[in-house]
C-alpha cells in the first residue's frame, strides 16, 4: 500500500491539466515533506506528522482547483463537491438501470417489441435529465437558505487507494458491464421475442431452441463471470497478471464454444435458417460461419494480447 502521502499526491494530480502535472507534483511533494519535518522538530512522530499536515492542506479536490485556477461553483462553494459526487454516483447507473428494464418490459409485453430498444433510451435519458434537475434544485435550495448538512470534514482516511493514472476507467467498466448486461439479457429475450415471425405469426429463435439444454446457460454463467472481472478490474485499476490469466480463461469459456457451435451448424437454429432462402444456401451459410469464427477470435486473440502488454508495462 502507497503513503498517506502518495495517496494524497494521486488524488490531486488526476484533477489537475496533464501538462502541468509534473511540475505540480513536485512542488507539493517539497511542500508536504517541509511541512512534515517541522512537525517532526517539535516532537511528533512521522506517522502523526504526515496526517497533520495533509489534513491541515484539505480535500484534494479542492487543492487540485486551486491549481488549476478552477472554480467549484454551480449552484454555491458550499456544497458543490457533495453535489458533484451523488450527481456523478447517480447517473453511473440510475438511467442505464432504468432504461434497460423499461426496454425488457416492453419487448416482452408490449404491442410494439421493435421499438423496445428506443424506449429504453428515451426513458434512460428522461430518467437522467431529472436527475440532474431535481438533484441541482435541492442542493440550490440548501445552498440559499444556509441549511446545514452537518456533513463530516475531510480526513485523510477518505483518499483513494488507485494512481494517478487509472488504465481501467469508470467509463470503461460501466461501458463493458452495460454491453455484457444487455447480451446476458439478449440470450433468452431472443426466444421469446426475436422480432422474426414464423409463417403463423408466432415467435422464431434466432439460436438453436437445443442449446437451452446446456450450452446457453453455459454461456450465461460465463457472461456473468466476465461481468465479475469488469468489477475486479476496476477495482485494481490496472491490469495484474493474476487478472489477465483470469481474463485468459473467461475469453476461451466463451469463444471456445461458439467457435465449435458456429463450424458444427449448431449455433443458429435451423428454421431461422430455411426462412431466409439465401441464408439457406450452402455456401452462404459457410461465409457467415467463416465471418463469425474469424470474428471471435480476432477480437479474442485482441483482448488477450492489450491486457498482456498493459500488464507487461506496469511492470516495466
Amino acid at each position: 500500500m502507497s503513503s498517506l502521502t502518495d495517496r494524497y499526491l494521486a488524488a490531486t494530480l488526476r484533477a489537475v491539466p496533464a501538462a502541468r502535472r509534473e511540475e505540480i507534483a513536485t512542488e507539493l511533494r517539497g511542500s508536504i515533506e517541509d511541512m512534515i519535518d517541522g512537525r517532526r522538530a517539535e516532537g511528533r512522530d512521522p506517522a502523526t506528522a504526515e496526517r497533520e499536515v495533509l489534513t491541515e492542506l484539505g480535500n484534494p479536490a479542492q487543492l487540485a482547483a486551486r491549481y488549476a485556477d478552477r472554480r467549484l461553483q454551480l449552484i454555491g462553494p458550499t456544497y458543490y463537491l457533495a453535489w458533484e459526487r451523488l450527481m456523478k454516483l447517480l447517473l453511473s447507473f440510475v438511467p442505464a438501470t432504468v432504461g434497460i428494464v423499461v426496454g425488457v418490459l416492453e419487448a416482452t409485453d408490449g404491442e410494439n417489441p421493435g421499438g423496445a430498444i428506443g424506449e429504453g433510451i428515451a426513458t434512460g435519458l428522461q430518467t437522467a435529465i431529472h436527475i440532474a434537475f431535481w438533484v441541482t434544485l435541492v442542493f440550490a435550495v440548501l445552498e440559499r437558505t444556509n441549511t446545514s448538512l452537518n456533513l463530516p470534514a475531510w480526513t485523510v482516511d477518505q483518499l483513494p487507494e488507485d494512481h494517478v493514472n487509472r488504465q481501467i476507467t469508470l467509463v470503461d467498466a460501466a461501458a463493458a458491464i452495460g454491453w455484457l448486461v444487455l447480451v446476458i439479457a439478449y440470450l433468452p429475450l431472443q426466444h421469446f421475442r426475436s422480432f422474426v415471425p414464423t409463417d403463423d405469426g408466432g415467435n422464431l429463435p434466432l439460436l438453436d431452441p437445443a442449446l437451452w439444454s446446456f450450452w446457453l446457460p453455459f454461456l450465461m454463467a460465463v457472461l456473468a463471470v466476465n461481468v465479475g472481472l469488469e468489477v475486479a478490474k476496476y477495482r485494481a485499476g490496472r491490469w495484474t497478471w493474476p487478472l489477465v490469466a483470469a481474463n485468459i480463461v473467461v475469453d476461451l469459456a466463451f469463444a471456445v464454444p461458439v467457435v465449435w457451435l458456429m463450424w458444427t451448424d449448431r449455433l443458429l437454429n435451423p428454421d431461422f435458417v430455411n426462412r431466409w432462402e439465401w441464408l439457406g444456401r450452402e455456401e452462404n451459410l459457410n461465409t457467415i460461419a467463416t465471418i463469425v469464427i474469424a470474428g471471435t477470435v480476432l477480437v479474442v486473440l485482441w483482448d488477450i494480447a492489450d491486457s498482456a502488454i498493459k500488464a507487461y508495462r506496469n511492470r516495466h
